[in-house]
């Protein structure tokens, strides 16, 4: 059992590498390339083209390392269905009428006004695919559950199910505001996918690590972001891997952690608190171009 945890986690890996580098390639071959450029924080023309390309990289890889049919289910929808919306908010987001709404309290207050955002069909669409994801890992009876969560074939409680949603949208979200320098958001999913590689579910999280080392280089080097496409999705993958390993009181302490970083974020720029911690300040800029 555990060689073959080992070559699923290997094949994830692998497929993550090569699906996300092979997508890339093809974005920026496409027709649409023009429409992705965007101008980063430095001032430099880059491409958005690496968003789509980890969300597929990193859904198919993950797929191909799941433990079971509706895992691996679970992972497409909720890698390309983060993936699509995020996209949607990048392309369509970037327009002079969308850009008076920010953050998630200006994207709802827009929507008391009756004006429906890019952002709030973002929102909208994480959220459900969360939903979706954890419906199929709560069917799926090979998935490491809490011991209480299915007695005599009954299906996972509807707290369970939320909290899963929780986590995988939530980390989508926490990912994306990771997302304001070269390379941070990428590094972050690898350390956060990391201690999720061990078990029968390690495979979920290597599809994502594997994509997210891949794009590093290009990242770091300025060439592409991730915008909201790519960390939309990097988050929600690991969201999915760390919903299937733990049971309703490990998703609740989950929730409550990417709660209050999400609330955090609100009041305090996680650039500054990187900048102003060593260490982190180390990590944060190793390999960037202009380190």
């Amino acid at each position: 059992m555990t060689a073959r945890r080992r070559g699923a986690r290997a094949r994830a890996l692998g497929v993550g590498m090569l699906f996300a580098g092979a997508a890339l390639r093809g974005v920026l071959a496409g027709p649409w390339a023009g429409g992705l450029r965007r101008t980063n924080f430095r001032g430099r023309t880059v491409t958005l083209a690496a968003g789509p390309a980890l969300a597929v990289g990193a859904a198919v890889g993950a797929a191909a390392g799941a433990p079971s049919r509706p895992a691996g289910a679970a992972a497409l929808v909720a890698g390309l269905s983060c993936g699509a919306v995020g996209l949607y908010d990048d392309v369509v987001g970037a327009r002079p009428e969308q850009k008076t709404a920010k953050g998630f309290a200006g994207h709802l207050a827009a929507l008391r006004q009756g004006r429906v955002t890019s952002g709030v069909v973002k929102i909208a669409g994480v959220g459900a695919a969360g939903l979706a994801a954890a419906a199929l890992l709560a069917a799926d009876p090979t998935v490491r559950s809490h011991p209480g969560r299915r007695r005599a074939g009954r299906p996972a409680g509807m707290v369970d199910l939320l909290l899963g949603a929780g986590v995988v949208a939530g980390t989508a979200n926490l990912v994306n505001l990771l997302d304001l320098r070269p390379g941070r958001a990428l590094k972050s999913g690898v350390l956060l996918g990391a201690p999720l590689l061990p078990g029968p579910t390690g495979g979920l999280a290597a599809g994502p690590v594997g994509a997210a080392a891949a794009l590093l280089p290009a990242d770091l080097d300025e060439r592409v972001m991730l915008g909201d496409s790519g960390a939309n999705a990097l988050g929600a993958l690991l969201g999915v891997a760390l919903a299937a390993r733990t049971g309703p009181v490990g998703r609740a302490g989950a929730l409550a952690v990417i709660a209050a970083l999400t609330a955090a974020s609100e009041k305090v720029s996680f650039t500054q608190v990187i900048q102003n911690t060593p260490g982190l300040r180390e990590l944060d800029a190793l390999g960037r171009r202009h380190s």
